[in-house]
């Protein structure tokens, strides 16, 4: 039937359901086809159906600026235009969820028919954050193809707690951000967000080998705990607010050592570290940081400076040992002077001790004999003669 009515002239087109149709007669649109079945007598083959799957719900065509001039009525009986300004956003809602982002100075085309097309305008000319709701849906796409359509269109930043996110649009520091989690449009602007940590944070001089006043070379390593107490200061003012603070303690730290002989530094090791904290502090407050607390870790000498050192040590160690042993000596001696003085005295307190020198005696003896009976032990056997006065 189908070649008989072809070798008669007649064109027999059908529209399925989920379809429409484009019938172009001389290349000009004259209808859009919904579904059903049509036939022309078309012996010069001057009638054309494109057809369309409405599963695909933008409608693409080369000639849709001269459709949209020319036809506009009956292009919007079954066509949506959705259009933006230089200074709009569409999110686009297929079936009620967000499909994606239609970018400012934009125009698409829909079918309107089983995908039901809504979009939303958003005006991005005064404010280009995005709202909690639409932050929560557009910065965690729910799907992969959502997440490809978002790429490059939204700029999103999750600032952690006790850190402050800052803002740069254009080069140009914009605003604050607190801990959350923000969404800003990034269509007609550059931006960047850098996040700042407002805790408690050391920093580490490490391995400066410094001369003292007396020529002494020193590897010292210092350590730093400080804060960022103004980020918007610190980060505009700065170009790297933590390289400045690290120049700062080190030329502290030479300053105060290249002025000091060793002695001094290793004798008080807390005013040096005052003084460094007080040359880095100065220093560091007008660009809004705070720097707690400054203490040397390491003061490492040369091997040969050690061994001087302890040498030093250990000859000052002998000559405090001498003194306390003389000390003792003349102790000694002068408790031995007293003690004679008393024996001379006391002829009862002499006897007592000869009978304690005797009872040490036998004690080392394994026999003793005896002449004289006790009186003879008692006189003869301890003899002290005293020098004549």
């Amino acid at each position: 039937m189908l070649k008989i009515n072809e070798m008669l002239g007649y064109k027999r087109i059908v529209i399925a359901q989920n379809e429409r149709g484009l019938h172009l007669y001389d290349r000009r649109l004259v209808a859009i086809l919904e579904p059903g079945i049509y036939r022309w007598f078309d012996p010069s083959n001057r009638h054309e159906v494109q057809r369309y799957d409405l599963s695909v719900a933008e409608f693409e065509h080369p000639w849709l600026d001269v459709l949209l001039k020319t036809d506009l009525a009956l292009v919007e009986r079954h066509l949506q235009v959705v259009e933006t300004g230089e200074q709009q956003v569409g999110l686009i809602y297929k079936n009620g969820r967000l499909d994606g982002v239609l970018p400012p100075a934009t125009r698409r085309v829909y079918w309107r028919g089983p995908v039901e097309i809504r979009v939303e305008p958003i005006d991005i000319s005064q404010d280009y954050a995005l709202s909690r709701a639409h932050a929560a849906l557009l910065a965690r796409p729910s799907s992969p193809a959502l997440a490809k359509n978002l790429s490059g269109a939204v700029q999103t930043a999750e600032i952690e707690a006790n850190h402050i996110g800052l803002l740069f649009v254009d080069g140009e520091l914009a605003r604050t951000l607190p801990p959350g989690l923000h969404a800003f449009w990034r269509f007609n602007r550059s931006m960047k967000v850098e996040s700042i940590d407002l805790r408690l944070q050391a920093l580490e001089v490490s391995g400066q080998d410094i001369l003292t006043k007396d020529k002494v070379s020193l590897r010292v390593n210092l350590s730093a705990v400080y804060r960022v107490a103004d980020p918007v200061k610190a980060r505009s003012e700065l170009g790297n607010f933590i390289d400045y603070l690290y120049r700062a303690l080190q030329f502290g730290l030479r300053q105060t050592i290249g002025s000091r002989t060793l002695d001094v530094l290793l004798g008080d090791k807390d005013e040096l570290d005052q003084e460094i904290w007080r040359y880095a502090a100065e220093r560091a407050r007008p660009y809004g940081l705070e720097v707690e607390t400054v203490g040397l870790k390491d003061v490492i000498l040369p091997g040969e400076m050690k061994e001087i050192l302890n040498q030093v040590v250990q000859a000052e160690k002998v000559a405090q040992a001498n003194v306390i042993r003389r000390r003792e000596e003349t102790a000694a001696t002068r408790s031995l002077l007293n003690t004679a003085k008393l024996m001379e005295d006391n002829p009862l307190l002499l006897r007592l001790k000869e009978l304690e020198a005797l009872e040490k005696v036998v004690d080392k003896v394994e026999r003793l004999t005896v002449f004289g009976g006790l009186d003879g032990v008692l006189k003869d056997t301890v003899r002290i003669e005293l020098p004549a006065r």
